[in-house]
This record gives structure tokens, sequence and C-alpha cells, in this order.
């Protein structure tokens, strides 16, 4: 009985802490009541007394309008600052744009890794952040080195300090990579393991997708700044024009990831960039600064570059074969450059392909229930937000010019890379005694240089 007597009681207190009202606290010494004895609290006031004002819907409009407003002048104010600060890099020379894509695959880098890094403090596996930048710094040196070992052989290989390091760029590469592979096996707790290993992918993947396609644009940039500009260029067109033809005339739902992606947006703005590009290339091809390889690091838009055009970039005629319903020796023809015919392809991807960039994107986020990658950007949230796309585009642009663009030939700077790196010292001077034989005799320069020149070799060998 005493138990089922204990069923019935109830702890008023009890029942109006759950609820939440101020009311259900413990009694105090402060709630006493004037017989001297413990009580129910007695606030000042009810609920009835207290009015609540709630914003009326004209009220709660003119909010949402205000947030907006706020929201499209930052918005606005940083889409300048960022077109300004391109063209103004971009017009200042190659290496300017090299640090703004430096910065971006950073930023775009840390952003990505911020995702998934809070539960490593909240694990306290404080070594998982610091690897994760050491991996970025070692993919970016070997990755640099390339590129640096690539176009700039002409630097790098007559300097004795470089010459090592350009060399054996690849084993050295390597060694820094087994380094942080050690440190990463050494670092594994038990009952961490699943998620220290979750973040070896995870990082593996963003060096992937970000760092190394980063790194083809860079090159990109070193082949030409066109073929960094344009593919740029067509993927900031098609997306405007996606978001124009979109609201204008959008209907059909492209795809779950974006439901704000209509099919005709998507047709339409592959229609308007192919356009825009064709138009854009015609223009960019008349500079020189534009179509060179940057042989002058220096080099700006003012000063400019010099070198022979590649042969896409020269107009040709294009004449039709005689046809049935035409008059006798009558042809339609136009000419162009065939780098306005290969726009047309670059258009394309960048309209239909590239896209999904940003859909994978979006899939990401949604995986992770956050509405941008960060606020690097403000009013544009992250920069992996606005570089989705240009990450593929970029990769494809490079891929593309070095299979059906690229003028190969010998260059002195393969040449050369040819002779230091795989011929012995005895045979570098054989080579070069050879040469200067060869210059003698094409009157280059003077009879006695090869003499002097054995000289000059005698000499070094007696000290």
């Amino acid at each position: 009985m005493t138990g089922r007597s204990r069923r019935g009681v109830k702890f008023p207190h009890n029942n109006k802490h759950a609820s939440g009202s101020s009311e259900g606290r413990r009694a105090s010494f402060s709630d006493v009541s004037e017989e001297g004895s413990p009580s129910k609290a007695k606030p000042s006031g009810t609920l009835e007394d207290i009015e609540e004002k709630t914003p009326t819907p004209a009220e709660q409009q003119q909010s949402e309008y205000e947030k907006k407003k706020a929201n499209f002048i930052t918005r606005t104010f940083w889409t300048f600052v960022m077109i300004g600060g391109f063209f103004a890099a971009l017009f200042m020379g190659h290496v300017y744009i090299l640090v703004i894509i430096t910065a971006v695959q950073i930023v775009s880098f840390k952003e990505v890794i911020a995702i998934a890094n809070v539960p490593s403090r909240a694990r306290d596996l404080q070594s998982t952040k610091s690897l994760n930048w050491y991996w970025l710094a070692t993919t970016m040196y070997f990755l640099y080195g390339e590129s640096v070992v690539y176009y700039l052989k002409h630097i790098v290989l007559v300097d004795k300090v470089l010459l090592p390091l350009a060399t054996h760029h690849r084993f050295i590469s390597f060694i820094l990579y087994v380094f942080g592979f050690v440190f990463f096996v050494g670092s594994l707790k038990t009952g961490h393991l699943k998620f220290q290993f979750s973040q070896f992918a995870w990082t593996h993947m963003a060096l992937f997708l970000i760092v190394v396609q980063a790194h083809f644009i860079m090159n990109n940039v070193l082949e030409g700044m066109i073929w960094f500009f344009l593919p740029a260029a067509l993927v900031i067109t098609n997306d405007i024009f996606a978001y124009i033809c979109g609201i204008t005339f959008g209907r059909t739902q492209l795809i779950k990831l974006s439901p704000k992606k209509t099919v005709e947006g998507f047709v339409g703005a592959w229609i308007m960039t192919v356009l825009f590009g064709i138009v854009l290339t015609n223009i960019l091809l008349r500079s020189k600064y534009f179509i060179c390889p940057a042989t002058n690091l220096g080099a700006n838009i003012f000063t400019g570059l010099d070198c022979d055009p590649n042969p896409v970039f020269v107009p040709r005629t294009y004449s039709t074969p005689q046809l049935f319903f035409l008059p006798p020796n009558y042809t339609l023809s136009i000419t162009m450059s065939p780098m306005q015919i290969h726009t047309f392809f670059w258009a394309s991807f960048a309209s239909l392909i590239a896209p999904f960039g940003g859909f994978f994107a979006s899939g990401l986020k949604r995986t992770f229930k956050i509405k941008d990658f960060g606020d690097s950007i403000p009013g544009h949230g992250g920069m992996t937000d606005r570089m989705d796309c240009q990450f593929i585009m970029g990769l494809f642009a490079y891929i593309y010019y070095h299979t059906f663009i690229a003028f190969k030939r010998s260059s002195a700077t393969h040449v050369l890379e040819i002779a230091i790196m795989e011929l012995t010292t005895d045979e570098q001077v054989e080579v070069v005694k050879g040469m200067l034989k060869y210059l003698t005799n094409q009157g280059v320069v003077k009879a006695e240089t090869p003499a002097l020149f054995d000289k000059i070799l005698e000499a070094n060998m007696q000290l």
C-alpha cells in the first residue's frame, strides 16, 4: 500500500520545472510566506501581465527587406572588388595571377578540411590538423617544383644551387611524403582508428580535387594568359546566363541537388556561352600578351610579350566543297582562326560539364548540412563556393591544350635539359665544342673561339 500511495504523490515543482516555467524552481529561503514557511514561489507578475509585442506582417516584411538589401549591397560591393582585383592582377603580369591562384587553393583547401576538422578537436587529436597542412605543403612543393623545372629550365638548370634541387626534385618530394606517412601511422590511437583513416582519405581527396587541379591552372598561365583567362571567363559567363535564362523562362527542374537549376536555363546558357566565347577569342588573339608563353615573368599588359604565334591563332579561310545545289565553281567560305573552332568545344564543356562540379559541391554541402563552405568572401560564402566549377574547367583546358593545340617542337630549353640531366660532364664539353665549331663555320663566332675554349678548359684542369 505504501508503494501504491507513493504513486499517487505529486510534486508540483517537478512538473513546473519540466514545463520550463520560472515557477518550477525549488523553494528557497527567499520564497517564504508571511506565515514563515516555505511556499510556492509567488512571482511578481504573470504571463498575462507581460505584453508580448509580436511583429506585424508589415514589420516582418520590412525586416526581411532590410536583410535582403544589406546582403545585396555587401554582395555587389565584393563582386566589384573581386572583378577589379582580378583584372588588375591580369594586367600586371603572370606572377600576380600565380599568387592569386596560390591563395585560392590554400583558402579552398582550408574550407574543405575545416568541415571535418571539428571532430578532431573534440577527440583531442591535434596532430590531425597539423598533418593536414603538412600534406598541403608537401603537395605544393612537388607540384610547384614540377612547373618551375618544366617552364623555367633556362633559369634553374644553369644555377649551381638550384640544379641539385631540380635534378632530384621528385625524390625529395617522395621523401617528404614518406615522413608525413610515417608520422600519420605513428599518431594512430586505439579507439579513433576509423576516424583517423577517414581524415586521411578526406585530406587526400581535398588535395586531388583542389590543389592538383589548381596546379594545372597555374601551368595554363605559364603556357599563355589566354589558356587561363578564356576558360575562367567561359565558366563565369555560363553562370551568369544560366541565372538570367533560368529566371526568364525556366520551368523544368534539371537536378534535385540544385532545385533552382532548370533545363531551359542550362540550354540557354550553353548557347549564349558559345556565342560569347567566339567573340572573346577573336578579341584576345589580337594581343600577344595573351597568346604568348610566359618567357618573361616581368612582362605586363603595357610591355607585352613577343613570340611566333601558335598556328591555331592564325586566321584561315575555310571553304565548302562543290555542292550539287550551288552554281558551278561556287563555294561558301569563311575566314576565322582555328582557335575559334576550339572555343566551341571549350564553351560546351564550360556549359554542359563544368556545372557538375558545382552540383558535386552542392551534394557535399547537403551531406554536412551546411549552406556555404565558409565566409571567406562577404556576401558570397566561401572561396570554394565560387571556384567549384573553375577547378575542373582548368584541368580540362590543360589536357585539351596539350592534346589538340600545343605546338610540339624541340626548343633550346628542352635540348639544354637533356644535355644537363642525361649527359656526363665530358659529354657536355664535347657538345659545347661541337656547337662552337658549327657556329664558327656559320660565321657566328670568331675562328679563334674554339681554341680559346680549349685553353680555358686546360687552365681549369690544372687548377
